[in-house]
């Protein structure tokens, strides 16, 4: 392996970007060139770190142990005492599913010390739910593939390995355990944030001096009228949706993206208006301390300025400033010098009455503005110009293209005086004629690339302020890391209380995330969270099933062999990966057979096998006579809703024998391979007659809409026969226990 550079020049600038790369060498004798990781842009120190990575990297050789497997067609020694003879000709590979991101959310999850916390907090439920796992569970999706609860219940749960690194089945997955689980997520959201930042204290010594405060905000495509006094109201959109209703989010994260606090405010909200309930809020909960506030214009007024600048002890703050200002001062910071802060930044300095005003320039903003500008008032002069020479234009007519034109061009409209036709007059160049204004284009070029900052810190020196005002785009990027990567809309929920806990798990998955981005700042510099989980998510994990001779299955759970990207990973982030999962056996006597459902008249044909004469149902509780039905609600026979490989679409149900409680295990492996929806449990107990094969039993759907004639299945999930509460079963729901012979 080794780097490669790829240079570009943007906007004037070279920019070097590098990637990892290695060689293979294909038929014929030809080498191709395939990408390990990209990188980005790095500095030269970072570069010599990956170089030194990968020298150290070459040099060690990964070793895996091999199972040794006694094949059916040889005899067994007779040292192995517990041997047994497999069929490996007749495997089987079952299940595929995303190990590799499952487990370094694990790690991430374990290292924030999350797992203590939310058990401390989250009890387990009578019925056996582990809320930490749920909780866990949401979290992991909405940072790797995030989407709704319903998409995480029927689709990505079973077709990822949180189940095996959680040790649960389907029912953590169960679409009710999902939403029951938000309801409980409120109430410690403060004490969240207490462990976190003790947390990212101790791992990365993070200082909690300068902190980074802006809103945002989220609409909801749903209509109103919402309870008076719902959250979801019309307000200024910065998702330029204001035909919908919204939410405002204030958030604030320190200059490396760690976030303190976030709240949740009516959509309603003016900008202004949540400052001062802000400062108190974060004296309240970490204690008040000199502590830096840097906000963009329009959140601070004269009034809570003047409130930070006489509190005890002062509160500092670094402010942009309303154009207004600048207009103010503008005579006066005409006779100030120009200071070089930096390469291709300037700033002026004017002290005004305990405060100081940073008049500051960028050579490549003000290119950058100017160019935007000249774009689109280019644009908009040629579309002006095509619009007096269309014949038949109404004045009507021309109003609607005008005000097309000027949502397009933006500001630029207003630097074009133009003249409109007075009604019923004809459209000509006499009526109809624009001209740029020049003295309105001079203050715009004057003021492109160049900003006024206010602080009360007027012993700083100037570049340091501008630095920490650059900084804001901290609180963009975890903005723009929410909606876009952790996919915060759209939101389905329609209670209140659920939308903000919806908005909870993002933002704890964006704690996740934010720790990530840290590390790979400090071992892997260049790449991103989400490249490093899509590389991981390429780790898989699958069951192989081996056929033994005594009519067992030896059953593999094995994640695939990273290859070495996944390893120079793991090597830079200081991470290994866990001993492969003992292999398991299924037990003696636990036959399975599928149920077939006869499609057109909604029948069930099943067989049930078991040698045993002596029957008890599953659980121990009761002797059986011939045919009785067993049905319990247990968390023990929770049961996944999504057919499994092995059976055609069609095969709905399971059926084992078993003499007590220690074969559920047994009777779980048998349920593998076909899965029924949540909670519905159909469980038939078998009694033989001697040199008798006779069989009896019911099948009852328990909470679930019934199998209406015909059959009725919705997307892999098929419904039993005479749901209670749901639809008629064939034959009407008086016959809710069915009776095969």
């Amino acid at each position: 392996m080794y780097l490669k550079c790829n240079q570009r020049i943007k906007d004037g600038k070279e920019h070097r970007y590098w990637s990892i790369m290695e060689n293979r060498r294909c038929a014929g004798g030809r080498v191709v060139q395939r990408p390990v990781l990209y990188l980005g842009e790095i500095n030269d120190s970072q570069r010599e770190a990956w170089i030194r990575s990968i020298e150290v990297f070459d040099e060690d050789h990964c070793r895996q142990d091999k199972l040794a497997l006694f094949a059916s067609d040889r005899p067994i020694p007779a040292a192995a005492a517990d041997g047994i003879g497999v069929r490996l000709s007749e495997f089987v590979l079952k299940r595929p599913r995303q190990w590799g991101a499952c487990w370094l959310f694990n790690q991430l999850w374990e290292e924030l010390g999350l797992r203590e916390f939310w058990r401390g907090k989250l009890a387990t439920s009578r019925e056996g739910t582990d809320w930490e796992h749920v909780l866990a569970a949401s979290t992991a999706y909405r940072l790797i593939d995030p989407g709704s609860e319903w998409h995480m219940h029927r689709h990505w749960y079973a077709n990822s390995a949180m189940g095996d690194l959680l040790g649960e089945d389907d029912a953590l997955a169960a679409k009710d355990t999902l939403y029951r689980c938000l309801d409980l997520l409120l109430p410690h959201k403060r004490a969240l944030f207490d462990h976190l930042t003790q947390r990212w204290r101790d791992l990365f010594g993070v200082k909690f001096e300068v902190l980074l405060y802006d809103l945002t905000s989220t609409y909801f495509e749903s209509n109103p009228p919402f309870p008076k006094n719902d959250k979801r109201r019309f307000g200024y959109s910065r998702d330029k949706r204001s035909d919908c209703v919204q939410i405002v989010i204030a958030l604030i994260v320190t200059p490396e993206g760690f976030p303190l606090a976030y709240e949740v405010l009516p959509g309603n909200t003016a900008d202004k208006s949540t400052l001062r309930e802000f400062l108190q809020k974060i004296a309240d909960q970490y204690g008040k301390a000199e502590r830096i506030w840097v906000m963009d214009r329009g959140i601070p007024t004269e009034e809570v300025l003047a409130q930070m600048r006489a509190s005890d002890p002062p509160i500092a703050y670094l402010v942009g400033t309303p154009k207004g200002h600048l207009t103010k001062l503008e005579a006066e910071l005409a006779t100030k010098p120009w200071q070089q802060v930096r390469d291709g930044i300037d700033v002026k300095l004017c002290p005004q009455a305990g405060e100081l005003y940073v008049f500051a320039q960028s050579r490549d903003r003000i290119g950058k503005e100017r160019s935007m500008r000249r774009r689109a008032l280019r644009k908009l002069l040629k579309r002006l110009a095509q619009l007096r020479a269309m014949p038949k234009l109404t004045r009507d007519e021309l109003l609607l293209k005008l005000g097309a034109a000027k949502n397009e061009a933006g500001r630029a409209y207003r630097l074009v005086d133009i003249h409109i036709p007075e009604p019923r007059q004809a459209i000509t160049p006499e009526t109809f004629h624009f001209a740029i204004d020049r003295a309105k284009l001079r203050e715009v070029r004057r003021r492109e690339g160049r900003y006024l900052l206010r602080s009360n810190l007027c012993g700083d020196a100037p570049e340091k302020l501008w630095e920490l005002y650059m900084q804001l785009c901290h609180v963009e990027e975890a903005f723009k890391d929410l909606k876009g990567d952790l996919s915060l809309r759209p939101i389905y929920h329609q209670r209140e209380e659920r939308i903000e806990a919806h908005i909870f798990v993002a933002f704890l998955a964006y704690c996740v995330q934010v720790t990530l981005r840290h590390r790979l700042r400090l071992h892997a510099p260049g790449l991103t969270p989400r490249a490093v989980l899509e590389k991981f998510a390429t780790i898989q994990m699958l069951d192989a099933w081996f056929p033994t001779t005594d009519e067992r299955w030896l059953i593999f759970a094995r994640y695939t062999a990273p290859e070495k990207d996944h390893r120079l990973l793991l090597t830079q982030l200081n991470l290994e990966l866990p001993q492969q999962r003992p292999p398991r056996i299924t037990a003696k006597g636990a036959i399975l057979i599928g149920l077939r459902l006869l499609k057109g008249c909604g029948k069930l044909l099943c067989a049930l096998i078991n040698p045993r004469a002596d029957q008890t149902d599953l659980l121990g509780r009761e002797r059986l006579d011939a045919g009785p039905v067993v049905q319990r609600r247990h968390p023990a026979f929770r049961i996944p809703g999504q057919v499994r490989d092995g059976f055609d679409e069609d095969a709905v149900g399971a059926v084992a024998g078993g003499h007590n409680f220690a074969l559920l295990r047994a009777f779980e492996d048998a349920f593998q391979r076909v899965h029924l929806e949540p909670g519905l449990v159909a469980v038939a107990a078998v009694a033989f007659h001697t040199g008798d094969f006779k069989q009896r039993f019911h099948v009852r759907g328990v909470g679930h809409a019934g199998l209406g004639r015909g059959g009725r299945q919705r997307d892999g999930c098929l419904r039993f026969l005479g749901g209670h509460g749901g639809g008629q079963g064939e034959g009407g729901g008086e016959r809710r226990d069915r009776e095969l012979d």
